[in-house]
């Protein structure tokens, strides 16, 4: 992937995907807010875990970036950001379910599931 002043050139259609959902916890996040609704910053780092405040941050402004999620800010004292899915987020939920499930039949013994976000069938 090559950035160019206007645009971000792709060898595949496939890469686009990747660059929109590629990252730590992208799919993730964007799984949680479509299925929970706006949240903000602190309830999203609760939920992704064990990740650096300035990952969290450069993977929420990276999909805020690729319209993907919007971010709210209400001046209030202390200020208040809440981030919400965009319609073009939402469009990514059968892949991210498609994921989900591949990811359920293939983990084997190597895995341990400690927080189950699937509605898998065995």
């Amino acid at each position: 992937m090559i950035r160019t002043k206007d645009k971000i050139i792709v060898s595949c259609e496939m890469e686009v995907t990747l660059k929109m959902i590629g990252g730590k916890c992208k799919p993730l996040i964007l799984n949680h807010l479509i299925e929970n609704g706006t949240k903000r910053y602190n309830e999203l780092q609760s939920y992704v875990g064990n990740i650096p405040k300035k990952t969290l941050t450069m993977q929420l402004r990276d999909m805020e970036a690729d319209g993907l999620i919007t971010r709210t800010v209400f001046s209030h004292i202390p200020p208040r950001v809440e981030y919400s899915v965009t319609e073009l987020g939402k469009s990514l939920y059968p892949i991210l379910e498609l994921m989900c499930e591949w990811g359920h039949k293939n983990m084997g013994d190597r895995f341990e599931l400690t927080n189950s976000q699937c509605d898998c069938d065995d």
